[in-house]
């Protein structure tokens, strides 16, 4: 799995790089897709824990890539940031679809899962809006539905105030809030008779809601214009009926954190 992510990040970055190369494209093939655009690619390793509510931490990496027009401004990322195309790029404002990767879930990650369904790979599909009230503040939304893994809706709210300490160095920190549909919930955090009868695991029907509210921060290095890395760290706290299940609160912990490092590339090209 790990080599089919990094080949599509590389697929993406031959592409970029094709694009940015390619200086005689036909201007009548375009439209709004004429500018200046910019797409970063790059990857994050991280401890975080085997399965969400999990009180243990295991090794993870994730693919990151980014695509949008380029702007007047340098913008602000965080590890965060589901895959995303930036649609309307106003400067102050972005939005347009985003996407994430869902990793399966069964008990070969974790003896806690035992006798509970299995949670496939998969992916969530949805839209994301960001915006700056200030130049040193950003405040960023994504709400998606889950695709094969689970039929729910899942939505994050997240806000980063940032300075730059040095001239290639930035510190970034801000509180995180996460909520969820009931079939989410069920799927992750549900017990029903029959895994209740072969995990030994109290029945349980969670509703929709909060599921988890925290905080994360990162120092941020920009090692070249197009290189950037970054080390972070996040804290999140179980709530509701997260918190109350019994795969949380006989098994795992309500306190889940993720710390690690990322790097990506950016390539710059333009569309006439």
């Amino acid at each position: 799995m790990k080599r089919f992510l990094f080949g599509a990040v590389l697929a993406l970055s031959q592409a970029g790089a094709a694009m940015a190369a390619d200086a005689d494209i036909d201007p009548r093939r375009f439209g709004w897709f004429s500018g200046d655009w910019q797409l970063t690619v790059g990857a994050s390793g991280f401890f975080a824990p085997d399965y969400e509510g999990d009180d243990k931490l295991s090794f993870n990496i994730v693919p990151l890539i980014s695509l949008g027009k380029a702007g007047p401004e340098a913008r602000f990322t965080s590890r965060n940031d589901n895959i995303s195309f930036a649609l309307i790029d106003e400067g102050q404002f972005r939005a347009g679809p985003t996407g994430k990767i869902i990793f399966g879930r069964d008990a070969g990650d974790s003896g806690d899962l035992g006798g509970l369904d299995e949670v496939k790979f998969g992916a969530e599909i949805g839209a994301f809006a960001e915006y700056y009230p200030t130049d040193w503040l950003r405040v960023r939304g994504e709400l998606r539905h889950g695709i094969r893994s689970h039929h729910g809706v899942v939505g994050d709210v997240t806000a980063d105030a940032f300075v730059d300490v040095a001239e290639t160095l930035r510190v970034s920190a801000g509180p995180r809030l996460s909520f969820a549909s009931a079939d989410y919930m069920d799927a992750y955090y549900g017990i029903s008779p029959s895994e209740s009868a072969a995990s030994g695991l109290p029945g349980y029907d969670p509703g929709s809601g909060i599921k988890s509210a925290g905080a994360g921060g990162a120092v941020t290095w920009k090692a070249t214009d197009r290189i950037t890395s970054s080390i972070f760290g996040e804290y999140a706290r179980l709530v509701g009926d997260a918190a109350d299940s019994p795969l949380v609160r006989e098994r795992g912990s309500e306190n889940q954190f993720t710390f690690g490092v990322s790097s990506t590339y950016r390539f710059d090209f333009a569309i006439p």
